[in-house]
C-alpha cells in the first residue's frame, strides 16, 4: 500500500468522541489515538489549552489493542487547542480534530470545538 494511503488510513481511526452532559455545561470529551499512529510508544500524554500546555497533567491510558485513549471533561462552548507528546520527544496533531491552527513555531495545533 502506498505510503500516504497508509496514512490516511491510520489518521481515519483517530476520533474524538464528544457527549454533552445535560446537568452542567460540560462536555466529556474522550480522545483515542490508534496504535498505528505511533507504534513503538510507551506513554502518550495530552497537552493543549485546558491544562495551560502541560504534557505531564494528562496521561493517556494504553489499551491492550496498542490504543491510547483518555476522557477529558471540558466546559462547553469554547475551543481548546492541543496536540499529543509521544515519549516525551515529537508531537502528533489529532486529524479528526474540528479543525487547526498555526502553532506560531511552524506546524499546526489541533482543535476541539465544544
Amino acid at each position: 500500500m502506498n505510503y500516504l494511503l497508509r496514512l490516511r488510513e491510520i489518521f481515519r481511526t483517530m476520533s474524538i468522541k464528544k457527549k454533552y452532559l445535560r446537568s452542567k455545561p460540560v462536555c466529556k470529551v474522550t480522545l483515542r489515538l490508534p496504535k498505528e499512529a505511533a507504534p513503538e510508544a510507551k506513554v502518550v500524554h495530552v497537552a493543549g489549552e485546558f491544562n495551560d500546555w502541560n504534557a505531564g497533567t494528562v496521561t493517556m491510558t494504553k489499551l491492550k489493542s496498542g490504543e491510547f485513549k483518555t476522557t477529558l471533561e471540558l466546559e462547553a462552548g469554547r475551543e481548546y487547542q492541543f496536540k499529543y507528546l509521544i515519549d516525551n520527544t515529537s508531537w502528533e496533531n489529532d486529524w479528526s480534530a474540528d479543525r487547526y491552527v498555526a502553532d506560531g513555531i511552524a506546524g499546526d495545533n489541533s482543535v476541539i470545538v465544544l
